[in-house]
């Protein structure tokens, strides 16, 4: 069978097999091309029509000409499917720069498509191995090309053009990963196992596949990819040494995935330097080069010494804390916050532990039945109750749909209920974060007459944005797997990450409007910008760069309304439902007054745990990834979010409270309150929040006393310096900690009445020890300074 044949039977066979997916996915999630079944007129913007006039082409033509080029190959079922996996990468390459123009990220989001790259090459190498079972096949060369001067160039560019490559919760620093971010010797290793693999790769299939200039270039370049894999391959076998090992989780594979997917992309992007050395050589065996060998080896290790070099020269400061008031602090009133290194910092000088609880009464949330209120009124004794148990926190959930109904015209009468409810907070000493809520990206549940495909339904509505904002080009409100992936969700979403009509730019000055009202208000911790971010129709092009781009707009707006608070930014909504996330770019922003804020549900409303299927990462490694991300971005991280285990919760929330004291890191529980009509509590007897309610009857329904005595457990509010070491069961607390120059008040909340005599507790470095009555505890106060120490041993 001719080469042509095949070539077109490959092109065929992968264009039926996108009709297919694209048929049974209509999220895209899994298919090499997803159709929402939005309107493909009138068309804004090239993302629109990228995946039509750019990936599709650009997939069909590459499969094409490669599979016609390998077609003598003595191994082509290798050779085609390798074929197909580089024309998916390419494709969502090209597609990706035409969409949003940016080379690092398209390059390095071509990845994301392995997972449907590998299955499509595996079928289309199928379809042909059988057409050209009877094929004449070429003999294998006598000398395999020599490729040692574009590998060592291929190694040598690696952290030059890392980006976003190697990075993240799958890496740590004894892996080898060519990105600086990583380390020195983690990038030697990377470059070392990039060049060697390349030359190996090339050896092996030197011999295999066979051809003309086309087939030579094409091993090279598969060499290349065969180099990111094996360097997947290495980076798994250090981790399952250094922390990656299997802990009651499946994180190594996932990671070892996340490694496969940067190495074989690195591969597809750069790998044609390798394939162009093939060339060069095979030319060389008739046509000697004017510049010798050796002198090419020695100007790419050169590069490459300059390569590892180059990321190392320039890495951003911490921001250093606001100069200490110190009559404040030593009167115990909420100090500005502002990010210290790697820890949230009070203007003298103090960590902070933020924790507390999500408040959810000010979201405009669908209402599944009218007659049941979707919300209950947040009112004074909320605050009073909440800074009774010893939280310093609340995480107050704002609705767009409410504070601008119409486009341009925010309501006044909104505005002020946030006012009032962050001064009630203050009044009981209470921070308070101003979370931009969303779910399901609005309030509007799937229309009466709405018609879902196979695989999909009708839904609820949830909130978040208000009707002008939601551009969805006619996709269908109908969800898949759950409420956050939709084709109307996913391309509303999509509109506003591109900013159609001026939406995102809206959210923008709504934002800057609120940061005007509060930039003086010491009791707002700061702004969460966008409650878990759906990851549009593009990912990771819209859930990376172009979220990173939104976050960017809008702490520059928050600065220029006069607001130095922290600004608080979330990964998308895959954090939750996976447990980890790539995140925006680690240069998104140059504002170093800003905090990592994923949630942390692992184990609770993860996928894994929806769909009955073995535990990705554990309670104990989401922590873990959490801080790898953070160190990412050298910021803190801060949980907006956490909980909902369901029947196990007082288990897992003693697992938690361990883990988030090990790392000394705060959070807020969700969810204080819960009405009986909230879309997400699924109108039960009960509503289902830390303060349960009696559906029946309006009443408080009994606490589960397991779980608060998990969250009111001992901790440090204020510390001066720094927390180098804390435990804490109950009233039993072990703390240790470095006073810097700033105050030296520490405040600790026991969920008990502690005794007045300081014999309830041991401690070293710090006087003038006191206890005043909290709520239901009690605050401890001392002066703290040089090394201290406080242990107690229980009530």
């Amino acid at each position: 069978m001719s080469s042509n044949r095949l070539a077109w039977i490959a092109t065929l066979a992968l264009g039926l097999l996108v009709i297919v997916q694209a048929a049974a996915d209509p999220s895209g999630l899994l298919s090499l091309l997803g159709w929402t079944g939005a309107d493909l007129w009138p068309i804004r913007a090239p993302w629109q029509v990228a995946p039509f006039v750019v990936y599709l082409p650009v997939l069909l033509g590459v499969t094409w000409w490669a599979v016609r080029s390998i077609a003598g190959s003595r191994r082509l079922f290798v050779a085609t499917a390798a074929s197909v996996v580089l024309a998916v990468l390419l494709a969502k390459f090209a597609m990706s720069l035409g969409a949003a123009g940016d080379l690092g990220t398209a390059a390095w989001g071509s990845g994301f498509a392995l997972a449907k790259a590998i299955p499509a090459g595996l079928i289309v190498a199928g379809v042909v191995a059988f057409a050209g079972r009877r094929r004449e096949v070429a003999d294998a060369p006598g000398e395999v090309p020599s490729v040692w001067a574009g590998a060592l160039l291929f190694g040598a560019i690696a952290p030059l053009l890392a980006g976003q490559w190697w990075a993240g919760a799958p890496y740590d620093r004894w892996m080898p990963a060519p990105n600086a971010l990583n380390g020195a010797v983690a990038t030697v290793g990377g470059i070392a196992v990039l060049v060697l693999g390349a030359i190996g790769c090339q050896r092996v299939l030197g011999r295999r596949v066979t051809g003309g200039t086309a087939a030579t270039f094409l091993t090279g370049w598969f060499a290349a990819m065969g180099a990111g894999a094996l360097l997947a391959l290495a980076a798994t076998i250090v981790g399952m040494f250094s922390d990656d090992g299997f802990a009651g989780d499946l994180w190594p594979l996932m990671a070892g995935y996340i490694r496969l997917a940067d190495g074989v992309a690195y591969g597809a992007c750069t790998g044609w330097i390798v394939g162009l050395a093939a060339v060069w050589s095979r030319r060389q065996a008739t046509q000697p080069s004017p510049i010798p060998r050796p002198a090419l080896r020695t100007g790419a290790v050169a590069l490459a010494a300059v390569a590892v070099a180059v990321p190392f020269l320039a890495r951003p400061d911490a921001q250093p804390a606001s100069p200490a008031p110190l009559e404040s602090a030593e009167a115990g009133t909420l100090l500005p916050l502002r990010v210290s290194g790697e820890v949230i910092a009070d203007a003298a000088g103090r960590e902070v532990l933020l924790r507390g609880v999500n408040v959810n009464q000010l979201v405009d949330f669908y209402a599944p039945r009218p007659e049941v209120p979707s919300t209950l009124p947040l009112t004074e004794a909320d605050f009073a109750g909440i800074a009774d148990h010893g939280f310093n926190v609340v995480r107050l959930a704002l609705s767009w749909s409410a504070l601008e109904p119409e486009r341009g015209r925010y309501d006044e009468a909104y505005v002020d209920q946030i006012r009032v409810a962050v001064a009630q907070a203050k009044a009981h000493g209470l921070y308070t974060v101003l979370d931009m809520h969303q779910d399901g990206w609005s309030n509007a549940p799937s229309p009466d007459d709405v018609s879902c495909r196979p695989g999909t339904s009708p839904m609820w509505g949830y909130d978040g944005a208000p009707e002008w904002a939601t551009i969805t080009d006619g996709a269908p409100r109908c969800q898949f797997t759950g409420r956050d992936i939709s084709p109307a969700g996913g391309r509303a979403f999509n509109n506003f990450y591109y900013d159609t009509d001026d939406v995102q730019e809206h959210l923008v000055q709504a934002w800057a409007m609120l940061a005007g009202e509060f930039k003086d208000e010491p009791g707002v911790a700061g702004y969460d910008l966008l409650n878990e971010p759906n990851f549009g129709e593009s990912a990771p092009l819209t859930s990376s760069l172009l979220l990173g781009r939104f976050y960017d707009r809008t702490i520059d707006a928050i600065r220029a309304a006069g607001a130095e608070q922290i600004v608080y930014f979330e990964p998308s909504i895959l954090w939750s439902g996976l447990g980890f996330d790539s995140g925006p770019p680690a240069g998104f922003t140059d504002d170093r007054n800003i905090v990592f804020a994923p949630h942390l549900y692992a184990e609770s409303i993860t996928m894994d745990a929806s769909l009955g299927l073995p535990t990705i990462v554990s309670i104990e490694r989401g922590f873990t990834l959490a801080d790898r991300v953070a160190a990412k971005y050298g910021v803190p991280v801060w949980s907006g979010e956490w909980g909902y285990w369901g029947d196990g919760i007082a288990e897992n929330a003693a697992r938690y409270a361990k883990e988030e004291d090990a790392h000394v890191q705060g959070g807020a529980y969700w969810v204080w309150k819960q009405a009986c009509g909230d879309p997400q509590n699924g109108i039960q007897e009960l509503g289902n929040g830390l303060m349960p309610v009696l559906c029946s009857t309006g009443e408080d329904a009994p606490r589960n006393a397991a779980l608060l005595a998990q969250l009111t457990r001992a901790y440090p509010r204020y510390a001066p310096g720094r927390i180098t070491h804390l435990a804490a069961e109950g009233d039993r607390l072990e703390l240790t900690g470095t006073a810097g120059d700033g105050g030296c008040r520490l405040e600790v909340w026991f969920p008990h009445r502690v005794g007045a005599g300081a014999a309830a507790v041991d401690t070293v470095g710090i006087e003038d020890v006191a206890f005043t009555p909290l709520g239901e505890g009690s605050l401890m106060t001392g002066c703290a300074t040089g090394e201290y120490e406080l242990r107690t041993g229980g009530a």
